[in-house]
């Protein structure tokens, strides 16, 4: 068998595709790509058992067969390569022997054959929808997503499909992010969680791409076809907990300010606060906004004043700085509004601008107690 590729493009897909392969695996064969040879078409298959994906690519060949090549070894070297055809020759004696302008490097292969088949998706629904919006849904609620291993389901996405809408939800019971767009629906309602690892890969795909994305699933596996790539993960089992229930419904105390400079302050003030708590105060009565932190283990304090648009009552309420931040970072928006009803109820953090038409993003955050 043989074939002709470019080196920058092989490198480009393969880099892609290999961040499905664990840094440590079980099986040793998934420590390669498996390379299938159709005559002009070579599709590149990466796998962790858990997620699979593929991308076809054009190559010069008259050749059929499938080869499985170590990953680490052929990126390190696709590295070094200036833009050039590559000649890869599979020989009968279990190495791969690739030809460039200056050299040649030869690499031991293993069987095609022991690489495990992708899962074939049975009686699957399907809805499309366009690359930089699933890209945008999933960096909008990903970073709220749980680490626990004790609790599964908050450890991905929640995807929520409707006829009316499409709406994605993450939380690790601290925070929660929901996010909806009116402007996309599916034929038919749907519910899945989909793990943290392949939205990771798709996200970085997809961040630039209106492509159309072709979302398959069924009851525990989902596919996402785009241009030359599909991707096939097993879903997370269980059901997802009702986040609406906790989402506070009356919220008379309205905080609107502006982001960055929000952001910049909890930022500051927080690298005096406690750093096991990470715990601020906000203060806020009329038109004032008082950030404060203090660590009394090592006499650190902070305070800082802002002007905002304030309608309700005095209050105080504490947050851990920490996903405050994360949430402002996660907006784009110029301005947003704190909702909040009681110091120990969760506060509702939501973007006042930068929205796209059908475009709905509400973060949610739990407040700490504050010590008097």
């Amino acid at each position: 068998m043989k074939f002709i590729v470019s080196s920058t493009y092989l490198l480009k897909q393969l880099q892609v595709l290999g961040g499905v392969i664990n840094s440590s695996n079980t099986l040793p064969i998934l420590d390669n790509f498996l390379f299938d040879i159709d005559n002009s078409k070579l599709t590149v298959s990466a796998s962790d058992l858990e997620t699979t994906m593929s991308s076809v690519l054009d190559i010069e060949s008259d050749s059929t067969g499938s080869v499985a090549i170590p990953a680490r070894l052929l990126l390190d070297t696709l590295k070094t390569f200036p833009e050039q055809p590559l000649t890869f020759v599979i020989e009968d004696n279990n190495t791969v022997e690739i030809s460039s302008n200056h050299g040649k490097y030869a690499l031991a292969y293993a069987d095609g054959n022991e690489f495990p088949k992708a899962v074939a998706l049975e009686d699957p629904s399907s809805t499309t929808i366009a690359g930089n919006i699933l890209a945008t849904a999933i960096s909008k609620t990903i970073f709220a997503a749980g680490n626990d291993d004790l609790r599964p389901v908050m450890s991905g996405v929640f995807f929520q499909f409707s006829t009316d809408n499409l709406t994605f939800v993450a939380t690790d019971a601290h925070k929660l992010v929901k996010y909806t767009r009116e402007d996309v629906s599916a034929s038919q309602v749907a519910e899945f969680i989909m793990p943290k690892k392949p939205l990771t890969l798709l996200k970085g795909i997809l961040s630039a791409s209106d492509e159309e994305v072709t979302i398959e699933y069924n009851d525990s596996n989902a596919k996402f076809t785009f241009e030359n790539t599909v991707l096939i993960c097993r879903l997370i089992d269980g059901k997802y907990p009702n986040y609406e229930a906790v989402i506070p419904k009356e919220n008379p105390n309205k905080l609107s300010i502006e982001r960055s400079q929000f952001l910049s302050s909890v930022k500051r003030v927080s690298i005096f606060s406690n750093k096991t708590t990470h715990q601020i105060r906000l203060k806020i009565a009329g038109a004032e906004l008082n950030i404060s932190a203090e660590d009394i283990d090592y006499s650190n304090k902070a305070e800082e004043r802002l002007t905002c648009d304030y309608q309700g009552d005095d209050m105080q309420i504490g947050f851990n700085s920490r996903f405050l931040t994360e949430m402002l970072n996660n907006l784009n928006a110029n301005d947003v509004q704190l909702e909040m009803s009681m110091p120990n109820r969760a506060g509702i953090l939501t973007p006042i601008d930068g929205l796209d038409e059908g475009e709905h993003v509400t973060m949610l955050v739990m407040p700490v107690m504050l010590n008097a």
